[in-house]
């Protein structure tokens, strides 16, 4: 036993949590010190004495294996899945794309119709796979410390010699658990939003864009004419519409070939038409650097559509089949609907038990928002009314504002903000806030008092209602906040989000008290200067306390001592 806890304790003071993200949240750097703070208690426990462990499969062993073989196993096969699916995909493709277009247009429609479902299974696939490595890699951080807390807990608690460790144990374990939770809460927001961008992209998966990002990529093949004949080269292709630059990577490089990364400057693109190719989807575009035309084949109709799209081609634009939902403005109807809203909240609602995390019927809430903003009589609701109750009103002002069509606090300072609380010097980190906060337009900076003016006042009732500043943070950090592109790495940045809504809760008083003295730009910490950072909790660094030494003494009289 005492064998194995030493390799128990070298596994976790050797073990190295992965993060995605490049910024760790201050319950994630808690998270990532744990194994180790574990891994000295268990050498302090090994000092004084051995121990027989009672429920370490349950707690333990058994939900780490569930976890590799549901979650680590469960991630394999999708691997396995996609792998398939995409050599399947891409045969087909290859297969597909050498059908002459004389062939009979039945046989083409049942061509085209096998081509769309296996792309369909293959998107899906990959959709899937890259979904479950996110969830994996971000419910480790609590499915895997989680056990070893527990299985820690009872090791102390059962030893009727280690009463003092366990009393020092317990304030770490709260904390940590806090940590745990706080994480937990983060995954949770970051998950419905992942889920909600994963639902968006299948209904669009060809119709996203990305600031900064090219206009459109993909494959296309390209018609080279050789001495010996003609030949279809693949290239991955990037396009820049503003610049209407064109990057063309060679995919199928021959050994010896010298041929690299084409960059062309578009001056047109026409749609080739059919009768006059023995190829499918093609499009002709003339560059400054090439005389002549040069031939692409697309990999589809729609796909052939975008890029003509992207290239101002002489195609229809194709418009995304998505409609998108009416957008709400931070007008004067707007602040007179969330003044109301938290009127109702703080006169009838205020030590609800989850009040604004309670989800309230989306028949109630449309019903609500369309009363209240009728053109015909806007603000004509009276929210005081039985009619209305908490939930609906507090999932209302949620609804009204993660519709604006700008977040409250603007996407031009977004990046600026969760910049700011990835900062691991903590004057900083509030300074930057504080700093930001003044840019925001006025009209913003109106709003988000009132709002972080309303949040403090339910965060002072929190015995009764169980919310906190963290748990307001999860709430309103995706709600106040959101990048203008919708990304993954958007996604993941939610928690920093949360943060920035913690801080200015916790600080209200602070940092509504007046500007910076200099707002123009944040605060910079002073060179050679020790800056407060985030200390992770620990319990392996106290003070150890003295402890009686025995010298053989009978079993009454040690217990009189």
């Amino acid at each position: 036993y005492s064998s194995a806890v030493q390799k128990f304790s070298q596994t976790l003071q050797s073990f190295q949590f992965d993060f995605i993200g490049d910024t760790l949240t201050d319950d994630e750097i808690n998270i990532a010190e744990s194994f180790k703070e574990f891994a000295e208690l268990l050498q302090e426990v090994e000092l004084e004495r051995s121990m027989m462990v009672q429920n370490a499969s349950d707690l333990l062993i058994k939900p780490l294996e569930n976890f590799r073989k549901e979650q680590i196993g469960f991630t394999k096969e999708r691997k396995k899945k996609f792998e398939k699916d995409g050599e399947k995909f891409y045969s087909m493709l290859d297969r597909h794309l050498h059908l002459s277009s004389k062939k009979k247009e039945s046989q083409l429609q049942e061509a085209d119709l096998h081509v769309d479902k296996e792309r369909h299974n293959f998107f899906e696939s990959s959709l899937e796979y890259v979904y479950q490595i996110q969830e994996v890699q971000e419910s480790k951080k609590f499915s895997i410390v989680e056990p070893v807390l527990a299985f820690l807990h009872s090791l102390f608690t059962y030893n009727n010699l280690t009463v003092e460790l366990t009393q020092d144990f317990l304030p770490y374990k709260q904390q940590l658990q806090l940590s745990l939770q706080n994480t937990r809460n983060h995954f949770s927001s970051t998950r419905e939003e992942l889920e909600d961008l994963k639902k968006r992209m299948k209904e669009a998966p060809l119709t996203c864009k990305l600031p900064g990002q090219p206009t459109i990529e993909g494959y296309l093949y390209t018609q080279e004419k050789w001495a010996l004949g003609i030949s279809w080269v693949k290239y991955y292709c990037q396009y820049e519409k503003e610049a209407k630059t064109l990057r063309m990577t060679p995919m199928d490089q021959k050994p010896g070939a010298k041929q690299g990364t084409l960059d062309l400057t578009l001056k047109s693109c026409v749609r080739r038409k059919t009768d006059s190719i023995d190829k499918r989807f093609c499009f002709d575009i003339e560059t400054n650097e090439r005389s002549g035309t040069i031939t692409l084949q697309a990999l589809s109709e729609a796909n052939r559509r975008l890029w003509m799209e992207a290239m101002d081609g002489k195609e229809p634009i194709y418009h995304s089949p998505i409609t998108k939902q009416e957008e709400m403005e931070l007008n004067e109807v707007g602040f007179k609907f969330v003044r109301k809203c938290i009127n109702a909240v703080e006169t009838k609602g205020i030590t609800t038990e989850g009040v604004y995390r309670t989800v309230g019927s989306n028949i109630q809430v449309q019903k609500l928002l369309n009363a209240f903003f009728d053109p015909k009589c806007p603000g004509d609701v009276d929210l005081q009314s039985s009619d209305w109750d908490i939930k609906t009103i507090t999932s209302s002002l949620k609804f009204y504002l993660r519709n604006l069509s700008e977040p409250v606090m603007t996407y031009r300072l977004h990046k600026e903000l969760v910049s700011a609380a990835k900062s691991e010097n903590l004057d900083y980190r509030l300074g930057a806030i504080h700093a930001l906060v003044y840019k925001l337009p006025d009209k913003n900076r109106e709003m988000l008092e009132l709002l972080i003016r309303h949040l403090v006042n339910i965060c002072e009732h929190s015995r009764e209602n169980l919310m906190s500043p963290s748990n307001m943070g999860v709430i309103f950090g995706p709600t106040l906040m959101r990048a203008q592109e919708d990304t993954v790495a958007a996604m993941m940045n939610i928690k920093f989000q949360n943060i920035v809504v913690e801080m200015l809760i916790e600080h209200f008083a602070k940092i509504y008290s007046g500007p910076p003295e200099d707002s123009t730009a944040p605060p910079v910490p002073p060179p050679r200067v020790t800056a407060r950072r985030h200390k992770p909790i620990t319990i392996s660094k106290r003070p150890l306390r003295e402890r009686p030494v025995f010298f053989g003494a009978s079993v009454g009289e040690s217990e009189g001592e």
